[in-house]
């Protein structure tokens, strides 16, 4: 069996910025795969843009909104997802406490019908945030699967979650996990065997060679199978605070000859998606 990796650009339509080194970096053949965020003012714009490169983004299902963009509305306008001027809370933590499960359904169906609307049908989907996955609480990952198989649609969830979250799961989430991972076989939605994306900040990494270097170490422990790494490129003054440099460093790796030269040595393909 070879190593195979899907690498996804996440976030786009997040904001303009954004959506341009995207487009810019699936136009270079630096990516092979982007999920689109349909809550978004900047979904519409985002949506054409991809169309036209022949790219099919992945549903980024948004159930929260990011410090330093306007808040975000569902689209379905469900009373548990949002605050009290209808916004989506920027805390994922508040939406585990407070989200009810046939909300996020609706909603999740809304931002489906929304690609399917603007001539975008995805084969897969993933959760923004980890907010389906209950990283921030409680998990809706039961109803994320059967909503998949419903739909014909893969879905980013880990069967190995070890290089996503550093190490092995607490023993809460590990039992949950190896029930996921069961409930989707039986139901027959598409998994990758593992996903891995940075987690640090600018001032966990302090230089850009620090994350490449750290991607490479990923790349290189890679398994068997088709694996996903997702990263969320943008221009710095795209994103306010701390993220801003890291994303921008994100972009700047995936142009780097260096990068490149390390998948051809680890002998990685390069693949569009872990469900073909």
């Amino acid at each position: 069996m070879s190593r195979r990796l899907v690498i996804t650009a996440d976030d786009l339509g997040r904001e303009p910025g954004t959506t341009e080194v995207i487009a810019g970096l699936l136009a270079e053949g630096h990516v092979s795969a982007t999920t689109l965020i349909c809550v978004s003012p900047e979904a519409g714009r985002a949506a054409r843009r991809v169309r036209e490169l022949g790219v099919l983004p992945r549903l980024h299902v948004t159930l929260t909104s990011e410090r330093g963009v306007p808040r975000w509305r569902p689209l379905n306008g469900a009373a548990s997802l949002a605050d009290a001027d209808g916004t989506l809370s920027d805390d994922p933590f508040a939406f585990a406490a407070r989200g009810q499960a046939d909300d996020v359904l609706r909603e999740a169906d809304a931002q489906l019908r929304w690609m399917r609307a603007h001539d975008l049908a995805p084969v897969a989907a993933d959760s923004h945030a980890g907010t389906l996955y209950g990283l921030h609480g409680r998990s809706f990952l039961a109803e994320s699967l059967h909503w998949c198989a419903r739909h014909g649609l893969a879905f980013r969830l880990p069967r190995d979650p070890a290089p996503y979250i550093g190490g092995p799961l607490p023993p809460p989430l590990a039992a949950a996990h190896e029930s996921a991972i069961a409930l989707a076989d039986a139901l027959g939605v598409a998994l990758p065997e593992t996903i891995a994306t940075n987690r640090g900040t600018a001032a966990d990494l302090g230089s850009y060679e620090r994350l490449r270097d750290d991607y490479l170490r990923r790349l290189a422990a890679l398994p068997e199978g088709t694996s996903e790494l997702f990263l969320h490129p943008s221009r710095e003054d795209a994103v306010t605070g701390p993220d801003g440099i890291v994303r921008t460093w994100e972009a700047r790796l995936l142009r780097d000859p260096v990068w490149h030269a390390a998948l051809d040595r680890e002998d990685v393909e390069v693949v569009p998606g872990w469900w073909s």
